[in-house]
């Protein structure tokens, strides 16, 4: 267990308590700090705060927890579709079931930082140990577009661009169900389930602001394909609106309803495109990842 006391300082003051700390222990990402916050390890003055607290001068933070550094970080020839590349960005293709980064207790699994430490050597200092590039991640069953900072400068920009929320995405997705709405807005709060802590849940003891959009892209008899457009990141945020919405994500087994027995080779959930503004031309790019094919052939059966 490492324990590190730390005391704001001046130059510090009105900063969220998060992004201090994101800054201060650079072994740890801001969802591992917000992680640990929501589980009462970090305490201000003796006292449990929200990721959103803003720091005092003078603020005594005491944060415990435990430092696992990820084994068996090596190149891995993995054959990873890039959508685009220059100096400092590399836009990748995720394929559903390929995990993103190295998880404690299952290194030996290849994910795609290995597969981009093969092709791309030189981000391999970029980030913390494990996460070389990541800027933001997809869970291993989704699939689509994500970029990878290529140097600090870009790391940092897009960090920024994430953290202010100025980075659009918009999402694929097949659910159980007929929607009646054109459109809409899910925004209930989200945070851990009550008892089981590896889930995420809107009835929760400490709900986090979450927002999510949609719009009806074609109807099924039994399903609707949607458009999704989240406006935070929380964990898991989209599948578990969508079914506390009534309407699961089809191939969900995490989330999906219980009477939903039907087993499927994947989620129906794709990272369709993300926009953002260039770390160094300071211009709007929208970078898109088509569905895949095993997405597409499901849609047409259910035509």
């Amino acid at each position: 267990m490492i324990r590190k006391d730390l005391i704001v300082a001046d130059s510090d003051k009105l900063q969220r308590l998060d992004i201090y700390l994101s800054k201060k222990i650079k072994t740890l990402t801001r969802s591992k700090i917000q992680k640990l916050i929501d589980e009462d390890k970090v305490l201000i003055n003796g006292l449990p705060r929200k990721p959103s607290y803003r720091l005092r001068v003078g603020d005594k933070i005491d944060i415990r927890y435990e430092e696992h550094f990820p084994e068996n970080i090596y190149p891995v020839n993995l054959p990873l579709k890039i959508i685009y590349s220059d100096d400092q960005i590399i836009l990748v293709d995720k394929p559903c079931g390929l995990v993103v980064h190295p998880i404690f207790g299952r290194q030996g699994e290849p994910t795609l930082v290995h597969g981009l430490l093969y092709h791309f050597p030189e981000i391999e200092k970029i980030g913390p140990p494990g996460r070389s590039g990541l800027v933001h991640r997809l869970d291993k069953d989704t699939s689509g577009v994500m970029v990878i900072a290529r140097t600090k400068k870009a790391y940092e920009n897009l960090q920024e661009q994430f953290r202010m929320r100025q980075v659009k995405k918009a999402y694929i997705c097949l659910v159980w169900g007929k929607v009646t709405k054109k459109e809409g807005k899910i925004s209930w709060p989200i945070g851990r389930h009550i008892k089981d802590r590896t889930r995420m849940s809107i009835k929760t003891k400490k709900p986090r602001h979450a927002e999510t959009f949609f719009k009806v892209k074609q109807r099924y008899e039994e399903f609707t394909l949607l458009e999704i457009m989240p406006v935070t990141g929380r964990t898991h945020q989209i599948r578990v609106h969508l079914s506390s919405a009534g309407w699961p994500v089809v191939g969900d087994q995490r989330y999906g309803r219980i009477r939903i027995k039907k087993k499927f080779t994947r989620l129906f959930l794709h990272a369709h495109n993300i926009s953002f503004l260039h770390p160094s031309f300071q211009v709007w790019r929208t970078f898109t990842s088509e569905i895949p094919d095993d997405f597409k052939s499901f849609l047409n059966q259910v035509q």
